[in-house]
Formats: C-alpha cells, sequence, structure tokens
C-alpha cells in the first residue's frame, strides 16, 4: 500500500490531507520521496520552532532517551524543574508551571486554575469564562466551548460545558462582564481567526480594568509564545503580566508539550490536575535546547535581522499584487496577507504548493506564514521566489 491508501484504511479521517510523503528536512526544507525540495513558510502551524533536523535538538534527544524517557509526575523530574525556571526567567513574571502535551491541554489547565480560584476567592463562587468571536483555544469538549467560533460548536458533539459567554470584540468584555464573571481569556494575535493582531493599548487597558475588579486575564500564548512574535511572549510585546499564561506548539520543536505558567501559585492541590506524560524527561529535555537555542538566536540580533527581512520581502510581495490582496497583518514571524477572496485562497495555497512552499490558511481569507525561527535570509529568498511563480499563476 502506499502512504494514502494505509492512511485511508487505518487512520481515523479528521482531516483533509495532501499526500506528499516528507522523508528529510534541514531547517526551513523539506524533501518528499522523489527528492523534491519544498521550502516550509508554516513550521508544521509554529511548532518547529529552531527548525526541521535541527541537531542540537536531535543530539539532546538522543542523550536523554539514551537515559531516562519517562518516570512519571509521581516523582521529581531535574529537566523539567530547569524548565520551568526558565519559563519564568524570560517571561520575566513571578510564575508557577505545570506541564502537559498540548496547547488544548493547557487551556483545559488554565481555565481549571480560574474556576478553582472562582470558588476559593469569592463567597459566591463565579465560574464564566468570557472569550472573543473568532478564537480558537482547543479541540477538546471543554476548549472547543471556549472558542468564540459557532462553527466550532457542532450539535453532534453536544451538551457542552457551561460557563463560557463570546463577545464581539475588546470593548464588548467590558459591558459583558457580570458576578459570575472569573476570566476573560484571549488571544492576543488571533491565529487561526485570521491573523489579527489586537492594538497594545486597548489589551493594556483591559489587564488593568480586570485586575481592579479581581477578574483573572488567561493569555493564549499557544501559538504567539516561545519568540514567534520577536519577543518570548506577545505578553512581554503588549507590556502586560496576565495571571495565566498557555503555551504549547514551538516550545519544545516537535515533541509534544503544553504549559501553563501562572502567578496563582496556592489555587491547585496535590491531585486537582495531572498528567501522565506531562513534562517528562524526554519533552523538558527538548524544550530546554530549544530555548536555549532560541535565546542565543534574540540576544545575538539574529531573529529581529530575519523578522525585518521577511517582513520586507512580505511588503514587497503585498504592494505588487494589490489585485489579489487587501491588508498585511501580524507582527514578529506570526504573518498574514488577506485575500479578497476564499476561492482565491485556496488557488495561491494549491499553487505554492505546487511551486515547492508551505503555506497556510487562517480563517477565511488569510494567507499564513508561520516559518522556523531559524529561517536563513537564503530559504526567506527562495519561499518567496517560488511565492511569485505561484502568484503570477493567478
Amino acid at each position: 500500500m502506499n502512504l494514502q491508501e494505509l492512511d485511508n484504511k487505518y487512520v481515523l479521517n479528521t482531516y483533509s490531507k495532501n499526500y506528499v510523503n516528507f522523508v528529510k528536512g534541514e531547517n526551513a526544507k523539506l524533501w518528499d520521496d522523489t527528492n523534491k525540495d519544498y521550502i516550509d513558510f508554516g513550521a508544521g502551524i509554529a511548532v518547529v520552532s529552531v527548525g526541521h533536523g535541527n541537531k542540537r535538538v536531535a543530539d539532546a534527544i538522543y542523550k536523554q532517551v539514551s537515559n531516562i524517557t519517562h518516570v512519571s509526575n509521581l516523582y521529581g523530574i531535574e529537566p523539567q524543574a530547569k524548565l520551568a525556571q526558565k519559563l519564568n526567567l524570560l517571561s520575566k513574571m513571578d510564575v508557577q508551571t505545570f506541564f502537559g502535551n498540548s496547547g488544548a491541554e493547557a487551556n483545559e489547565g488554565a481555565i481549571k486554575i480560574a474556576r478553582k480560584y472562582g470558588e476559593k476567592r469569592f463567597k459566591n463562587k463565579k465560574f464564566k469564562v468570557l472569550t472573543l468571536e473568532h478564537s480558537f483555544h482547543g479541540r477538546t469538549i471543554t476548549t472547543v466551548k471556549a472558542c468564540g467560533q459557532e462553527k466550532m460548536h457542532d450539535a453532534s458533539f453536544a451538551p457542552y460545558p457551561e460557563g463560557f459567554a463570546y463577545m464581539q470584540d475588546i470593548h464588548s468584555l467590558y459591558e459583558n462582564i457580570d458576578e459570575q464573571t472569573v476570566a476573560v481569556m484571549i488571544e492576543l494575535i488571533q491565529g487561526e481567526g485570521g491573523v489579527h493582531p489586537f492594538e497594545k493599548k486597548e489589551i493594556q487597558d483591559l489587564a488593568k480594568f480586570l485586575k481592579e475588579k479581581d477578574i483573572l486575564l488567561i493569555v493564549d500564548e499557544v501559538q504567539t509564545g516561545i519568540y514567534r512574535t520577536g519577543e518570548f511572549l506577545a505578553s512581554n510585546a503588549y507590556d502586560i503580566q496576565p495571571d495565566i499564561i498557555t503555551l504549547a506548539k514551538g516550545l519544545a520543536g516537535g515533541v509534544p508539550i503544553g504549559a501553563v505558567m501562572t502567578k496563582l501559585k496556592d489555587v491547585f492541590e496535590p491531585g486537582d490536575h495531572g498528567s501522565t506524560f506531562g513534562g517528562n524527561y524526554l519533552s523538558s529535555a527538548a524544550a530546554l535546547e530549544v530555548l536555549s537555542i532560541l535565546e542565543e538566536e534574540k540576544n545575538s540580533g539574529k531573529l529581529d535581522a530575519s523578522i525585518a527581512y521577511f517582513s520586507s520581502k512580505l511588503k514587497e510581495v503585498y504592494e505588487n499584487n494589490a489585485h489579489i490582496f487587501t491588508a498585511m497583518v501580524g507582527m514578529g514571524l506570526i504573518r498574514g496577507l488577506r485575500v479578497k477572496d476564499a476561492q482565491s485562497l485556496q488557488t495561491i495555497i494549491n499553487e505554492a504548493f505546487e511551486e515547492g512552499l508551505l503555506v497556510l490558511r487562517a480563517g477565511k481569507n488569510t494567507l499564513r506564514f508561520l516559518p522556523a525561527l531559524t529561517i536563513t535570509k537564503d530559504e526567506i529568498d527562495e519561499g518567496f521566489k517560488r511565492l511569485n511563480n505561484a502568484l503570477k499563476k493567478i
């Protein structure tokens, strides 16, 4: 059987897939089983933060799994403790961290912390979590319900947990906070919602207001964290200190991991939450090496230079194709080009693939770019050359 036949026969049908068979990767470049090469402007949806086939990460993983891979969280795990310390230092916030396996699991943990806080902190329990329209927070039953996209609330999976409400915009949050509201949960840049960044001042004003009202601010940084915006956290770029921050995707460069960072250190007690695999030796060791690499990239100026160069090339494409694109959005290396219509967007993605370039969709009409943070100038040049070739066919 070929790949498509194997997949169709044995894997549950939950994705519309392209059955290219990738067999090798090097930084922002991939090769399939016919030896055709591709420039990867998607990085596994912001996951492969230090590129494919990173030798330092591979060596760290090999060293760890050659010794201990897993013992469970019934015991202290040194790389996990060191990773939590590293997140505290890089975030510049006084936080402790719980480790899980995914962004959805991290957001589940954040919601549980908020609900427990609402139980312990107030005479009459507060439990409601407000989110924004077009938001995306995961695909578990609870995190699907937290998503502010009606299409995510498929009746097939009902009934859903109660206690969520969805606001049209930041301003609407103020008007809908009530006596049951314990937290506001937002993405500072809505990734799946179309690479939509909020204004810095409106976020800062919201953070100040919530603090005054003793309402928690949860920031979902599953896609924007780990230097994706150019700063360690989007929260750092916005100059705010949320009560809870969730991370996943780029934290371990492709090894599954999720993290809930919180300033609320005394809410959970032993038995309140857990994860069999979360923060084990393998994922923690991988994450420590990823953070070491990215810290070097940031401190050396390489990351900022790559962001500036990528942005300049993206601007050229936008300005030279005004008949296709209506806006350029995002920041750092989470970027997007608004396309005039959904049909044109899909055509661009398909033609780019044929040219050997991987790009992504966001929302209904946004071409999304999430390259490895270690992407080189040559890889950027080649990627945009292929994108321009694809656009000529539109």
